[in-house]
């Protein structure tokens, strides 16, 4: 029996002509610049871009919300989260999406170490947004659009799963039973919650918030609940979609005027080895994006002015949410080119532009590009594709990647992201996240010990 499929890795191409040959190779359609352009040259990617309500921001790269794991036990923001947002506010950037999820409660965490928005935790997230915006300050940079991420994470909460329904392959990875399932009260419990926590977040000056639909956390959970009774469930689109509308309705009477946006999984996958049909019969998105497409060109009429794209879980299909060539060690080797990953990503973020044009789209998905994240980027942006850029784990390892591509300096190649999945291996076994291999400050920490001898055991075991 053959072992897995290996793929030509990115950085053995040998250039742009290269990138575009693969590209070729595999059917794919990606524009693709023959070089990048500074600001000073007039790149679409240093173009101001409106928001809507007077809103402006500098240029188009966006820094993409993630999970640090480093917060204290109750929530509240650490020197390892400070650090994290202080580097965001230096990367030249002048959209910060959230900067990480923010659970809305207690039982709502994805793990003991995730920010908690409460109103014990308040005041210190709003000190961790003015340092970010400090940072920006201290290094030159004009004061970027700061939002926060909120979400309850549903079934994968580290309280214990708590579900819109029971699923036939997913329930067993978390030992889900008919208790797990919410009942409609717990549903309006959760809806006020949210309603809270945006309130808190306009009270500490967020620019907006973000109501989490993706990667198999709760409110995502409800848009594919066709088997749940009641409310908040159903056949239809607009009986699935209760939930989102009642969250979105929580938190305009709560923080009146508070720009809205939505990082939303447009997609999902079947896990490997499982059967499509029934993904489509418990999932949003799987198949087609017609389902998709309509809620997304409906966002505008409900108060929602940012839509971020995204697709699947990291989870339970995570060569979908986040193309690597190297897999998490609770993941599997890529089961096709990353690159084709990349592009099922970006062409899903022209999709929702281009059913939704009064809102303005983040795509998702570059990192895996590497070296030619901003000539792909800049053709996407100069061609229409979407509006902004953004970036997530590339954040880690190079923060400062938008400001060095803005100002025409050579990329510093030792601190381009190589997929390596430590920022996620490492919290998956209790460790604090951040780019072990490139990041010397990780690089020197203890734990980095532990996360070799866990990746090598991953890798025995997957062989």
């Amino acid at each position: 029996m053959g072992g897995p499929v290996r793929f030509p890795r990115v950085k053995s191409l040998g250039g742009v002509d290269a990138l575009t040959a693969r590209l070729d190779e595999l059917g794919l359609e990606l524009p693709c610049d023959d070089w990048t352009l500074s600001a000073a040259q007039g790149s679409p990617l240093a173009e101001p871009l409106e928001l809507g309500g007077g809103i402006t921001v500098a240029n188009r790269w966006v820094v993409q919300p993630m999970e640090g794991w480093d917060a204290d036990r109750n929530g509240a923001p650490t020197e390892l989260v400070e650090r994290r947002w202080r580097r965001f506010g230096q990367s030249g950037a002048g959209w910060v999406w959230g900067g990480e999820a923010v659970a809305v409660s207690p039982e709502g965490r994805a793990n003991t170490r995730q920010l908690l928005l409460d109103d014990t935790n308040a005041p210190a997230l709003g000190a961790l947004r003015r340092t970010l915006i400090a940072a920006a300050g201290e290094a030159g940079r004009r004061e970027p659009f700061v939002g926060l991420q909120l979400t309850h994470s549903g079934r994968w909460a580290d309280a214990g799963p708590r579900v819109a329904q029971r699923h036939p392959y997913l329930d067993a990875r978390r030992d889900v039973v008919d208790t797990s399932v919410l009942g409609d009260r717990d549903v309006d419990e959760i809806v006020a919650a949210f309603g809270r926590a945006a309130h808190l977040a306009q009270e500490e000056g967020f620019d907006f918030v973000d109501v989490k639909h993706c990667h198999g956390y709760l409110l995502h959970e409800f848009l594919g609940a066709r088997q749940r009774p009641g409310r908040f469930g159903g056949e239809t689109l607009a009986e699935r979609t209760r939930l989102m509308t009642g969250v979105l309705d929580a938190i305009r009477a709560a923080a009146p005027g508070l720009t809205i946006g939505m990082r939303l999984s447009l997609f999902d996958l079947a896990p490997p080895g499982e059967d499509i049909e029934i993904a489509k019969r418990y999932g949003f998105g799987v198949g087609d994006l017609d389902e998709p497409l309509e809620l997304v060109a409906q966002l505008p009429s409900l108060g929602v002015a940012l839509l971020n794209i995204t697709g699947a879980s990291p989870y339970y299909v995570p060569h979908a949410q986040r193309p690597a060539a190297f897999p998490p060690s609770d993941g599997y080797a890529p089961p096709e080119d990353p690159l084709v990953g990349v592009a099922r990503l970006l062409h899903a973020a022209r999709a929702a532009a281009r059913a939704a044009p009064d809102l303005v789209v983040v795509s998702s998905g570059w990192t895996y590009l590497q070296e030619y994240v901003a000539p792909v980027a800049q053709a996407c942006v100069r061609d229409g594709w979407f509006d902004a850029v953004g970036l997530g784990r590339m954040m880690l390892s190079y923060p400062t990647l938008p400001a060095d591509t803005l100002a025409g300096a050579p990329l510093d190649t030792d601190r381009i992201c190589r997929t390596f999945s430590d920022c996620t291996t490492a919290p998956r076994h209790g460790m604090v996240s951040g780019c072990y291999p490139l990041d010397p400050f990780y690089r020197d920490r203890p734990e980095r010990v532990e996360l070799i001898a866990v990746k090598r055991r991953a890798r025995a075991e997957r062989r």
